[in-house]
This record gives C-alpha cells, sequence and structure tokens, in this order.
C-alpha cells in the first residue's frame, strides 16, 4: 500500500532524485548568471532596439529557471492530501506552460515593435560615452555586453540537456534550447549594433525583428506541447510537439500483447499512464513497468496501466494495476 504522505519524486528511483537535485543547483547557478547579464546589458542600452530587444529577451530568460525551481520544490515537498489526491506531478508540466506563453507573447509584442519601428523609419543612434578619460563609442562596449551575454548560457545550456533527458522534463529541456540558441541572439546584436556604426539605421530594427520572431517561434512551438500535456494528449517529444518515441514504442508493445483492446496514452509530468480499454486484466501477478519496451533504466516513467473492461464484462468498474 503506498504512502498517503509521500511525494511525487519520492516513487523516482534514487539515481534520479540526485539527477533532479543537480537540476536545481544548475538552475540557481543559471538565474545568477543571467541577473548579471541583466545587469550588464542594462547598462548599455542605449537608444539601440537591437540592444532593448536581447535585454527583455535575457530578463525572459529567469521565467523558465525559476519555473522549474518551483516546481520541482512543490514536487519534493507536496504530498499527496484530500484536495490533492495524486500529489503535484503535473506541475511542471504546469509551470512549462505559463512559461511557453510568456514566452510567445513577449516575443509577439517585441516583433511587433520593431516591425513598427521599421515602418515608420526610425533612426536609432549611438552616441559615445566618456571612460578612462577618453571618448568610447558606445558600440564598442554593446558588443562587449552582447559576447559576455553569449557565453554563460551556451555553457549551462550544454550542461543542462542531458539532465533534460535523463528526467524526461520538457521545462528544463526548452530552457537548456534557448540558453544554447544565445549565440544567436548576440550574433544578431553586434551585426545590428555594427549596421548602426557603418550608418544603416534600418540594420538595428531588423536585427531586433530577426530575434523577435525566434522568441515567438520557441513560445510558440513550447505551447504546442505543454497545452498536450495539459488536455492529456498523447505524450510529446522533449524538442518537439510530435508524439514521443518512447510514447509510440510503449503503444505498439502494449497493441501487441492486447491486440483485441484500444490503447490510450497520457502524460501527467515526467510520468506516463496507459489505458487498456475492451480488456480484462491479466490473471497472473501483474508488473506495470515490466511492460516498457525500452531501456530498464527508464521503466520508470511507465507509472500505471489501467485495464478497462469491454461493457459485456461482469464488473463494470476499471481495474487498475501499478
Amino acid at each position: 500500500m503506498s504512502d498517503p504522505a509521500a511525494t511525487h519524486v519520492d516513487s523516482l528511483p534514487p539515481a534520479l532524485r540526485e539527477t533532479l537535485k543537480r537540476a536545481e543547483r544548475l538552475e540557481c547557478w543559471n538565474i545568477f548568471w543571467t541577473v548579471t547579464i541583466i545587469v550588464v546589458m542594462g547598462l548599455v542600452l542605449g537608444q539601440s532596439q537591437t540592444m532593448k530587444t536581447a535585454w527583455i529577451e535575457d530578463t525572459l530568460g529567469l521565467v523558465p529557471p525559476i519555473a522549474f525551481l518551483i516546481a520541482a520544490r512543490m514536487e519534493r515537498k507536496g504530498a499527496r492530501s484530500r484536495k490533492f489526491p495524486f500529489g503535484f506531478e503535473r506541475v511542471n508540466g504546469l509551470g512549462f506552460f505559463l512559461a511557453a506563453v510568456a514566452l510567445a507573447a513577449t516575443g509577439a509584442l517585441l516583433l511587433w515593435d520593431s516591425a513598427l519601428t521599421l515602418i515608420k523609419a526610425e533612426h536609432a543612434t549611438v552616441g559615445s560615452v566618456h571612460l578612462f578619460g577618453r571618448d568610447i563609442w558606445l558600440g564598442w562596449l554593446m558588443i562587449g555586453a552582447q559576447v559576455y551575454a553569449m557565453i554563460p548560457p551556451m555553457i549551462i545550456g550544454r550542461k543542462e540537456l542531458p539532465l533534460a533527458e535523463e528526467l524526461a522534463d520538457k521545462l528544463l529541456h526548452t530552457d537548456a534550447l534557448m540558453n544554447k540558441a544565445n549565440w544567436m541572439t548576440g550574433a544578431a546584436g553586434i551585426a545590428g549594433i555594427i549596421g548602426l556604426g557603418l550608418g544603416w539605421w534600418w540594420a538595428d530594427s531588423l536585427a531586433a525583428a530577426a530575434i523577435s520572431f525566434d522568441i515567438l517561434h520557441d513560445g510558440l512551438k513550447a505551447i504546442r506541447s505543454s497545452t498536450a500535456e495539459l488536455v492529456d494528449g498523447t505524450p510529446r517529444a522533449l524538442a518537439s510537439a510530435e508524439i514521443a518515441e518512447e510514447a509510440e514504442a510503449l503503444e505498439a508493445a502494449l497493441k501487441q500483447r492486447y491486440p483485441d483492446a484500444t490503447i490510450r496514452l497520457r502524460e501527467t509530468g515526467r510520468l506516463i499512464r496507459a489505458e487498456v480499454h475492451g480488456c480484462l486484466p491479466p490473471d497472473e501477478p501483474f508488473d506495470a513497468q515490466g511492460h516498457w519496451p525500452g531501456k530498464a533504466e527508464r521503466n520508470w516513467r511507465l507509472a500505471q496501466v489501467s485495464f478497462v473492461p469491454p461493457a459485456d464484462a461482469v464488473s463494470n468498474d476499471s481495474t487498475e494495476a501499478e
């Protein structure tokens, strides 16, 4: 009998709990370095549309790690109760959805702002600052800030990817991809600033529009994937809204074992739950995780296999095996 005071994390393998702790520590460092980038970028914003857009994107970069840490804490501390009988398995998916909506909405607003600047042909200027007794073009400081803003996210993103795959964590995976892709933002920002220096007034807004479009694209892709989980869709892949390979393999394995049944899969956070409709459960002792078709170390993902007997069965109640 399961402990009613147990949390979602308590049911995970010990090695996975350690991985979750490593991911939490990494996200704390992620927040620290992101805050330093926001400060550095904010000091040299000037009138550049590119710098403004890049700064907002860096600020947005705080949303996924903060959402991940809150979700991880709720998973770790949130015991099952009368009000929440299933615990907080899906809180990670909720955080993923909220981060995706914020990302897409901000990307759309920034893209509109950049397009409006191009249409109005507004000419931004980059002046000089007096530093160390000399006048220095502010553009050089902007470029230096963009280069600095590229380095921590690339390192952290590389470290996050394997942890996200091990944890089957879409929120962490999205954050990793955003961090790894920040070099594109930096490169676009540097190009826009150099364009301003060469007198190409449109280069700044064009670079800002490219960054905004990238933010919007990531947000919309994340919304598709996160919404699928919230409406009990078939489990999706980490990096896209396509059905996950593990889900495809599990469905095929269950159909092979129960050929006359209808198989339904859904995802609750990191876990997959399967329903076998139109079939009675087997008479022999049942091991749900023994139905997992992939690597044994990943069988923790299959949390439940439920059997829903046909309508003409003696019992009208579904029988579950965990």
